[in-house]
């Protein structure tokens, strides 16, 4: 089993996520720790529950997620892992946070690419990379199956979905990824966002406005 500790981060308040087992394998995912309290706030929580991070994984590379990914690299090592098609979303994020009046630090080169179809293995703890871009061209999604829970990014949220009138963004497309990539899974599948609280699947399929008439 894993457990799943979620930290809000940075102006955007942004949900930094790390998923861990009982062998203390830890994965970050989002980074979006901005100033050193917050750096400090991770870094204690994974001292404290002797934590070993291992990998650095990116659901997209919008600023709000990546801004840590240089913190992370020096303090435990770990280059991001993205999908290729979102590699411009990071590599622009400085250029993207400075239009916000936030200045931030260049995120290191991807050491890996992940795609869709992947499966991440954590001990006996599996996840499916789905592919869900509508926010984000290259956006993916964690989908643990055994588990029941789904790391989600910015494509669900309680009674909302993700943005897309940013540049790669559409609405078509991201409802298209909800429909195939979320809505086929069981009511009870737990949904853990990037911004907000966390939700179920059947709640956004009976509840979200954005979802009920979706064909």
């Amino acid at each position: 089993m894993t457990s799943i500790k979620c930290f809000v981060f940075n102006p955007f308040a942004e949900n930094t996520y790390l998923i861990y087992n009982n062998d203390g394998d830890c994965w970050i995912i989002d980074p979006g720790c901005f100033t050193t309290q917050e750096e400090d706030l991770l870094s204690n929580y994974i001292e404290s529950e002797g934590l070993k991070p291992s990998r650095l994984l990116l659901t997209h590379g919008h600023l709000d997620h990546v801004i840590g990914n240089d913190f992370i690299l020096k303090k435990y090592k770990l280059a991001p892992e993205i999908h290729k098609m979102d590699l411009p979303n990071m590599e622009s994020a400085p250029a993207t946070a400075a239009s916000y009046g936030v200045d931030i630090k260049p995120s290191p080169a991807p050491i890996n690419f992940l795609k869709e179809g992947d499966v991440l293995k954590m001990g006996e703890a599996a996840f499916k990379v789905l592919f869900t871009p509508g926010h984000a061209p290259g956006h993916i999604s964690l989908y643990n199956e055994r588990e029941m829970y789904i790391i989600s990014g910015d494509v669900l949220f309680e009674n909302s979905i993700g943005r897309y009138d940013l540049p790669g963004g559409n609405l078509n497309v991201l409802l298209e990824s909800i429909k195939n990539n979320f809505l086929n899974l069981p009511d009870e599948v737990v949904v853990y966002p990037g911004h907000g609280p966390s939700t179920t699947i059947g709640k956004e399929r009976k509840l979200n406005p954005f979802l009920i008439n979706i064909d």
